[in-house]
């Protein structure tokens, strides 16, 4: 049996993570004016090539130009294989109602399943357009955009284009998204949007929690270190665990972003990558905590620490040990398939004053 798949690229996520911008909504020319790149178009290739990889009888159909038939063509597509159901109004600028204008149309074609590449933003638009027309036709989202709290996205592009092609049955989950401004000035505001039917799959992500046990030990201790380490310069990631280190320190660090610090001086608050990169010395280390009910380390509102800066620095991954019994496992999305590969394994999370505990990385 034929199995049809609408296929969707929001072109512009995921602009504004390694510029340090958390997010691209109305943001995009202050993201291109920073240097920032595209890379939703890759992470589409990736996962349509997983897909065309499995084998499966498929018919794709897609959105014109970056929105989906430029992808599909990358990852070994053959044009004669796609339906181009439309393009969109301007190519140099997509927009949100491209996006609920090309799930109406695979809708009307009667596809499979919808699957969109972009973040919590892009789902909305999907999930709400479903909605509006009374579809109960699944979305798989392909993560690429800054924001990931939706538990409609696999945990990779590979594993997104796996389950398109394999899932024989669908499950209710929970379309969230964020006050961007909000989540900028540090306050994070979860809002359900829609319910979506979805594939099911092991590599399925959840809905990412706000919170995880009491970490205030654990901030003590490894702050005493980090002061006590001269000449190494410490990259301290995103998120209530290691904002509490930031506290113990003594600055008011950027509780969703990446603060730089070395020899008892704040360097950059609030840092995109290039400025990362700018102030890395001899010795580096990147302090990070696991997204709560994701478990990802890095890939999920912290992109600006980029597989540049990770190879060039030690990792420390800390987190509360309620968080880690939540969470059962560790994740990685860094967006370069070789780093990806290197940093699993068995991984060593601080817990507390001493307290260490050993977690996969899968």
């Amino acid at each position: 049996m034929t199995r049809r798949v609408g296929v969707v690229v929001n072109p512009i996520a995921g602009m504004g993570g390694r510029v340090g911008l958390k997010g691209t909504d109305n943001k995009v020319e202050e993201a291109r004016r920073r240097g920032a790149e595209p890379r939703a178009s890759d992470r589409a290739a990736e996962a349509l090539e997983h897909l065309r990889r499995q084998g499966a009888d498929l018919e794709l159909v897609v959105w014109g130009g970056r929105m989906g038939e430029e992808p599909a063509l990358a990852a070994g597509f053959d044009a004669a294989d796609l339906t181009i159901a439309g393009r969109p109004r301007d190519p140099d600028e997509t927009s949100a109602e491209d996006t609920r204008a090309a799930t109406r149309e695979f809708v009307a074609r009667d596809v499979d399943l919808v699957l969109f590449v972009g973040g919590d933003g892009t789902a909305v638009d999907v999930a709400e357009t479903l909605d509006d027309l009374g579809s109960e036709t699944p979305m798989l989202g392909v993560p690429a955009g800054v924001k990931v709290y939706s538990s409609v996205f696999a945990v990779t592009p590979r594993a997104a284009g796996r389950l398109a092609a394999t899932f024989d049955r669908v499950e209710t989950r929970e379309v969230n998204d964020i006050d961007e401004d909000a989540y900028r000035g540090g306050d994070v505001r979860t809002d359900l949007k829609a319910l979506a039917h979805v594939p099911v799959g092991e590599e399925l992500q959840s809905s990412k929690q706000i919170g995880g046990g009491s970490v205030e030990a654990l901030a003590q201790a490894v702050a005493a270190e980090i002061r006590d380490d001269e000449g190494t310069t410490y990259v301290l990631g995103p998120g209530s665990t290691v904002d509490a280190i930031k506290t113990e320190l003594g600055f008011d660090g950027s509780p969703l972003g990446v603060d730089v610090w070395r020899d008892g001086e704040l360097l950059v608050r609030d840092a995109g990558e290039s400025d990362i990169l700018e102030n890395l010395g001899e010795e580096n280390v990147i302090v990070v905590s696991p997204i709560g009910g994701q478990g990802f380390v890095f890939g999920r509102g912290n992109d600006q620490i980029s597989p540049p800066v990770i190879r060039q620095c030690e990792v420390t991954v800390v987190a509360s040990s309620r968080k880690l019994e939540e969470t059962g496992i560790l994740r990685v999305d860094t967006g370069d398939t070789d780093l990806d590969e290197e940093l699993r394994g068995w991984q060593r999370v601080r817990v507390g004053k001493f307290e260490r505990r050993l977690m996969e990385v899968v």
